[in-house]
């Protein structure tokens, strides 16, 4: 703590020392928050010093604070075979495992996000035909259950050939505008059921490879709503008479710590 001024008043040199103080930036309204974990997404500083009018000022104090404010994002896939239970009818596409969860979550084959925002999601699958024939396939996105317009896409899955299953890699990239709690699901459709989606596991020999998910989805928040949900960075929610709630993105980092300064 800096010398301050007493309420009564004091001798020059006392004033003169304080004033000089304030001039040089050695002043009494600084603190330090360390925001909550466990997913928390506010965090409450109290602080005598804050008024029902004061304006406060956040400033990064740690590493954690300053490197970790993601944007949500998530990476799914499918580590088995999709197949299609009926010919030319759309079904939803299982996806079963998540590698990476900020913000974002997978159930029953559904990715949903916990904030508002325009997203960028791409989606990509290996089509496989068993048929002599080359056959229709499709692909597309819906959210809440509702087919996103101009995000299908058609191909032909060749036909298997020299003892050959035919191949067909496929993605979609789309911006798409999603509210907290929407879901997106992948949409697959066939005129054959010969065609499906497969996984390979890793091999070893001839060559050592990776294994090859059937399906994969990457979503990532591109901009954070500007009117709804919660931004990536902290900001002053309310104030009042000694204290004030910083709203902050879901928070499970320890040591995720604050400077603030009040101003009034």
């Amino acid at each position: 703590m800096f010398r301050t001024v007493p309420v009564f008043g004091a001798d020059q040199r006392v004033m003169s020392e304080v004033v000089r103080g304030i001039m040089d930036g050695k002043t009494n309204n600084t603190g330090t928050i360390t925001f909550n974990t466990g997913g928390a997404t506010t965090t409450v500083i109290n602080d005598a010093r804050i008024g029902g009018d004061s304006k406060i000022i956040l400033i990064p104090y740690s590493l954690s604070a300053a490197a970790s404010n993601n944007y949500p994002y998530g990476s799914f896939e499918e580590r088995a075979d999709i197949t299609f239970a009926t010919a030319n009818t759309p079904q939803v596409l299982s996806l079963t495992t998540a590698d990476f969860l900020v913000g974002t979550s997978l159930a029953a084959n559904k990715i949903t996000v916990a904030y508002s925002g325009v997203y960028d999601l791409t989606v990509s699958a290996l089509f496989v035909n068993q048929s002599v024939q080359i056959h229709e396939s499709f692909l597309w996105i819906r959210v809440n259950g509702t087919d996103v317009p101009h995000t299908a896409t058609k191909f032909s899955v060749v036909e298997s050939h020299g003892g050959i299953d035919g191949y067909m890699p496929v993605s979609i990239h789309h911006p798409i505008e999603l509210s907290a709690n929407d879901y997106v699901e992948a949409v697959g459709a066939v005129n054959d059921t010969s065609v499906y989606l497969e996984a390979y596991a890793a091999q070893t020999t001839p060559f050592v490879r990776p294994s090859i998910p059937s399906l994969m989805a990457n979503i990532s928040m591109l901009d954070p709503s500007q009117t709804a949900g919660t931004a990536h960075e902290p900001y002053i929610v309310s104030v009042g008479k000694g204290t004030a709630t910083v709203s902050h993105f879901a928070n499970s980092v320890i040591g995720k710590t604050y400077a603030y300064v009040i101003v009034g």
